[in-house]
Formats: structure tokens, sequence, C-alpha cells
């Protein structure tokens, strides 16, 4: 029989992603067979499953850390954010339309019974399910109909280890307040907390663990100091992407508004030739870049609008004049061409929206979403390459017969006529070791090959290890219960 133990935060960005990728190694190396699992997860940064069903990325993470294949089952609700109040739903790895937030709230009950049948559907494959939460138990106002934290603890009957964040300040005060704010029935679910993200000496804080024990009567599991390697692994958050890096080839990026698949950076981020700068809403484009990337989006006709009232609009087009180079992906690559079309309403308000006029396409969204694996090779190196899509909208123009890759038999994205613009559909390009080195140093950068996979596989060892340093696994894995 299956076991399961429940990873809450008692706010966002505690480390609970990265704790259940910690634990899922350390888990597989006691010949452990694990599976993660996070019912509700809100991130536009998503991975492919191999039946072409979308999923957190943070699950695609631990799923690797586990040693198994990404399926829709580890996250069988996720939520893509296209405005201040409506979101994507993908369920169980299939769009299901666009939701706006009083609406979700109705929804959540009958998103339920989907989540218990991935929940039990994962059981049957596995000795331990180790489930991630979203946000905070603590937000008492969201608990009716909760699928993300306590509703779904106390459905599956899962014991629960609550994370508090010291680097945040009052790690006690979150620990103890969420204790008191709880009922008893969530209270109860709760069999153990531990303390992420210290830094300095860790018997500093032995007091405060005496202090939150005394008030909660949880027993802690172990004060865990900042992991220095967590941002060699894909973020799931876009707060969390920061620029990295001090090599002299510099690729500079516009943080948009709703930035989706940025891990799509971080092969270039790791490598030591380059340094990868994050350019935030009100500051303009650096005159010294080398190379501007336009990352993916969930909204492209907005988008265009955020990208063009920062000015950035001019900053891109005096870095072509300057003979830059500039690559779009996905979102970033329709933004790229002459206008885009939304006459259905599709990513929100119907209409027509200029494009930067940097390649000799349009683009026209569709109903229809394209998510699969793709692999292939760059026409012009004939380096291989492998990533995916995940995308609405059919793109087409002139610059399109100059397709920058082929990919399963087909000619994709487009490149300018003076071969510095180009931009395709597909994420993941730059994990493709031999392809990455090719472009880059073709743009005057001195990259040397490495093995981008073998570098987050080292990483989640670490990772792995540290918790074992810092952290009573084997305590842990006695408090999981049965499925």
């Amino acid at each position: 029989m299956a076991k399961a133990i429940m990873i809450q935060g008692t706010g966002s960005n505690v480390g609970k992603s990265m704790m259940v990728a910690g634990l899922a190694r350390a888990a597989v190396r006691r010949g452990i067979k694990v599976a993660p699992f996070k019912p509700q997860n809100m991130s536009n940064n998503a991975a492919v499953t191999q039946c072409g069903g979308e999923i957190g990325r943070a699950q695609a993470l631990q799923a690797l850390a586990a040693g198994i294949e990404p399926s829709v089952d580890m996250n069988p609700v996720l939520l893509k954010p296209e405005s201040e109040t409506g979101a994507q739903v993908i369920v169980q790895g299939k769009w299901t339309g666009t939701i706006r937030a009083f609406g979700y709230t109705d929804a959540k009950p009958k998103l339920l019974s989907k989540v218990m049948d991935s929940f039990h559907r994962l059981a049957k494959t596995t000795d331990l399910i180790l489930v991630e939460g979203a946000g905070s138990p603590a937000e008492i106002n969201l608990r009716n109909g909760d699928i993300a934290n306590m509703g779904f603890a106390v459905a599956a009957n899962v014991p629960v280890v609550l994370t508090g964040d010291i680097d945040r300040g009052g790690v006690i005060a979150q620990l103890v307040g969420t204790h008191s704010i709880l009922s008893d029935t969530d209270r109860n679910q709760i069999v153990a907390f531990c303390v992420n993200k210290f830094r300095g000496d860790v018997s500093l804080f032995i007091d405060g663990v005496t202090e939150i024990e005394k008030r909660t009567n949880w027993p802690c599991l172990g004060v865990i100091p900042w992991f220095n390697d967590a941002a060699l692994l894909p973020a799931e958050d876009a707060l969390d992407v920061r620029s990295m890096g001090t090599g002299a080839f510099k690729v500079v990026v516009p943080r948009l508004s709703r930035i989706a698949n940025f891990d799509d950076l971080d092969p270039l981020a790791a490598d030591p030739s380059v340094q990868l700068q994050f350019i935030d809403a009100g500051h303009p484009l650096p005159g010294d870049a080398d190379l501007i990337i336009l990352c993916g989006t969930k909204s492209t006709l907005e988008e265009l609008r955020f990208f063009k009232a920062q000015g950035w609009d001019v900053d891109l087009m005096a870095h072509v004049r300057r003979g830059g180079a500039v690559v779009g992906l996905c979102g970033g690559y329709q933004m790229l061409g002459k206008a885009v079309h939304d006459p259905d309403g599709i990513e929100g308000q119907a209409g027509t929206e200029v494009g930067l006029g940097l390649l000799d396409i349009e683009t026209v969204m569709t109903p229809q979403k394209k998510v699969k694996r793709v692999k292939g090779y760059d026409i012009q190196n004939n380096n291989t390459v492998a990533g995916y899509e995940i995308h609405i909208g059919e793109t087409t123009g002139p610059d399109c017969l100059r397709p920058w890759l082929m990919v399963d038999q087909r000619a994709v994205g487009a490149v300018s006529e003076n071969q510095k613009v180009r931009g395709c559909y597909v994420h993941g390009l730059f994990g493709s070791d031999e392809f990455r080195t090719c472009f880059l140093n073709a743009l005057g950068a001195k990259a040397n090959i490495f093995n981008h996979f073998s570098n987050i596989e080292r990483t989640l060892d670490n990772l792995a290890d540290h918790l074992e340093n810092y952290m009573d696994v084997e305590k842990l894995l006695e408090l999981s219960g049965p499925v």
C-alpha cells in the first residue's frame, strides 16, 4: 500500500518545491519508489508530458528527482494567469478554457474529484507520494472548497509537515500564527514542522525551535540552511528569476508582465561565457547587449502594449540598428511580427495589436492549443534540438520561408533576411548542448560545451545531501500515512 505525506508552507515561496524535489531524491536513494503530487498549481512555467499534457515545471523537476517520467496526474489542476483576474485552467493536462477568479471559487469543489482521481491513480504506481501544497493553509478565507492545502489533506487524510521561511523574518509568528488560526480538524492534520532558508549558525535558533514546539505541540524535523545552488534548478515563480553570470557575452531579457516558460533561459544562465540580465519595467534595455531574448507570455496582445509602454520597442530597434541579435520564443516570437490578431478574444479582449515588425510574419490566435514534445535539428548547422511546444495561434508570412528549425519533419520558426532576428514556438532549445554552444559562438561568444542536464542531476543530488544533513528525513518518512 502506498503512503503519502504533504509539505505545506506558511506562505508562498518558502521552498516547498525544492524540498519535495530533494526529498524525492533522498527517498529514491533508499530504494523507495516515489512520485510527486501537487493538487493545484499556479504558474506560467509549464512542462509537457509524453502524452502531450501540461503540468507545472516544478512537478516535472520533482519527477526527474524521483527518476520517473512526468505525468499529468502529478499536477491535476494547473492555473496559468493571463491577467490580474483571469487564468487558463488546465485539468489533468488539458486546457479547459479561461476562468475569472470568482468563477474559479465556484469551480473548485467540482475539481476535487479530478484531483482525487489523479491522486489515487498515482498511488497505484508507487510506494510514496510526496505532496506539495500551494500558498498557505492560513488563508482561511480560501478554505471553503480548497483543493490546494488542507482541503485536499483532510479529504485524502494525508499527514502534513508545515514549513516556515526564516529568511523573511518572523518565522515563529508564521508557524505559531498558522497553528492558532486553523480549525481543530486542519490543525490535527499537521504532524511536524521545519524551518527553511536559515542563514548563519543553525544552533542560534535552538531557543526559537523550543518556543515553536511548546506553543504548537508539533515536533521540529529540522532547521535547514539556505541552499546556495537553488538558482541552478528551474524556478517556478517569475519572482524568483534573477540576473546571473559575469561572462563577457551579454544576454538581455525584458521581464514581461506575464512572462512564461522562463526556464528556457536556465542553460544560458549556467554558461560561464554568458551574463544574463533581466530588465524590469521602467528601465531601458541596455545598449551593450549582444543578444535580446523575448520569452513566452500568456497574453501576447496585452504584452505588446506593456512592452511599448516601457519604451522597449524603441530600445529594441536601436539594438537591431547596432547589429545586435534578437530571439523570440513562443509569445515573444509572435510579438516580433508585424501584427497579432485575436478576433475571438481568446486571450482577452478581441482585437489586433501592431507587432514590433522585426520579422515579416503575422499571427492569428485560434482556439486550438498545441501541446507536444518535439525533436529535430537546427537547419543552418544541423545540430540536434529537443524541446516542446505549448501555444495557441498560427503564424505565417514571408520570413517563415526561412525557417529556423526542422522538428518532427516540419520546418518551424522564422529568420530575418539579415539572419539577426529569429523566433520559433519551440521551448527548451537551449538545453540542447551542441546547438546552444554553436548558436552563442556564432554571435561572438566564447562558449564551451557542457552538459546542462548533468548539472541539474548533480544539483538534485546536492539538494538531497543538504536535506539529509539538516533534516530528519527518516522521521518524515515514518510520519507518512497510508493512502
